[in-house]
């Protein structure tokens, strides 16, 4: 048996030349993952290899301020446009004419966001624990937004202690804080992690959910109940759900660990839907 392809690390390029980090494996169809804010490209599928061995081509890479790669020129140049605008142009630079996107919350909106404009590219989408309401990132008040920004410019620990609050469930909030803390060592930059804390949430990446009424692409959405998962509400997931014409909802059973959280099974989902839909490992 032939052994699962290690990821190769690639330089991208984003718009107006922006520095980016990425890795690749695998000679299938293409998935290109992106991943949410806070977090870098190894938090999508939690470093699961199952796709790149199922067959595909796993594509993944920091966003702009995250990981590895470099800031954006300006402190508010993390708008939505700006993501799409980075996604547009490492699609052009890896001659990706089509690929499955594959997003996690931030990432979910700006996958969803090229998909409403460029569908032909995308033959199928995957909407990993989605936030964008339709005019703005989940329903957490302004302050909440910006006390996340201000910790982190305090360090990590202060960064933790504010992201995971004692209110979370207690069987969940050990793996919780130690998985926040895991994702904020990797970045290089936290500062530009903070200034995009402070924009992302209130960027507008598409107008409404109505435009999702019109989608006719194959559309898994991987929900969090909100027990687990305060930031990320189900109800938003179903609402695409119900919009979308192919839109179907995957979700963990009550009382287990987000299905989001679980790379494993997470890419296991993902694979079956992809063949379901249609779309081969190898096109």
């Amino acid at each position: 048996m032939n052994a699962t392809p290690e990821p190769e690390e690639i330089p991208l390029s984003g718009a107006a030349g922006l520095d980016l980090r990425g890795e690749a494996a695998g000679k299938g169809t293409p998935v290109l993952l992106l991943h949410g804010l806070s977090a870098t490209r190894r938090n999508v599928v939690q470093g699961s290899r199952h796709l790149i061995k199922r067959g595909y081509r796993v594509i993944a890479y920091d966003a702009r301020g995250h990981g590895s790669s470099s800031p954006a020129p300006e402190p508010s140049a993390y708008e939505y446009a700006d993501l799409v605008a980075d996604l547009e142009t490492v699609m052009e630079q890896l001659r990706l004419e089509r690929a499955v996107l594959v997003g996690s919350s931030m990432g979910a909106a700006t996958a969803m966001a090229f998909a409403l404009a460029r569908p032909e590219r995308v033959p199928a989408l995957v909407q990993i624990t989605p936030a964008y309401t339709g005019d703005r990132t989940t329903r957490l008040e302004p302050d909440r937004w910006a006390g996340l920004a201000d910790a982190l410019d305090h360090g990590v620990d202060s960064f933790v202690n504010a992201a995971v609050t004692e209110d979370m469930p207690e069987q969940w909030r050990e793996v919780a804080r130690e998985a926040t803390r895991q994702r904020m060592e990797r970045h290089e930059h936290p500062e530009a992690v903070a200034d995009a804390l402070r924009v992302v949430p209130f960027s507008e990446a598409f107008d409404g959910l109505e435009p999702l009424e019109s989608l006719e692409l194959p559309t898994l959405m991987v929900g969090s109940r909100d027990e687990a998962d305060t930031l990320h509400p189900l109800d938003v997931a179903r609402q695409y759900v119900e919009r979308l014409p192919r839109g179907e909802l995957a979700l963990e059973e009550e009382g287990e660990s987000p299905l989001a959280w679980r790379g494993a099974r997470l890419s296991h989902a993902i694979g079956d839907f992809l063949e379901r839909s249609a779309v081969p490992p190898q096109a």
